[in-house]
């Protein structure tokens, strides 16, 4: 007798894009059945001033995962008149049965929020 065929997975892929908001906060529910493996992804674009600022404008990105700091970066925002950012990627197991909140927090001098985005791409 044939076998049937067992269900295809589709791997999962989460996203969070506030804008230009200053904080932003994904969560990825536990799942019952298996573990898996997310790509996690915290990107921030930032509006540069023009030449002439008062101050030296700078951009700044934490990165927490279930409220545990990961990551933090500060950098003079360069390209005036343009667009600058900041990139976070890790790879993170989770089991069966756990979930996990990733958290994003920008701080600015200077510089202008533009986009702050959280994308979460299972890998099988």
């Amino acid at each position: 007798m044939p076998v049937p065929d067992s269900p295809t997975i589709q791997p999962e892929h989460w996203q969070t894009d506030v804008g230009s908001a200053s904080v932003a906060v994904l969560n990825i529910p536990g799942l019952l059945s298996r573990a898996r493996v997310f790509d996690v992804d915290v990107t921030l674009v930032v509006d540069v001033p023009s030449e002439g600022a008062k101050t030296e404008p700078w951009h700044e990105l934490t990165v927490e995962f279930d409220g545990q700091r990961q990551w933090n970066r500060r950098f003079p925002s360069h390209s005036p008149g343009q667009t600058d950012g900041l990139d976070y990627h890790h790879r993170v197991r989770l089991e069966a049965e756990q979930a996990l909140r990733v958290r994003a927090v920008v701080k600015v001098k200077g510089s202008r929020i533009r986009s702050l985005m959280i994308e979460a791409r299972e890998e099988l």
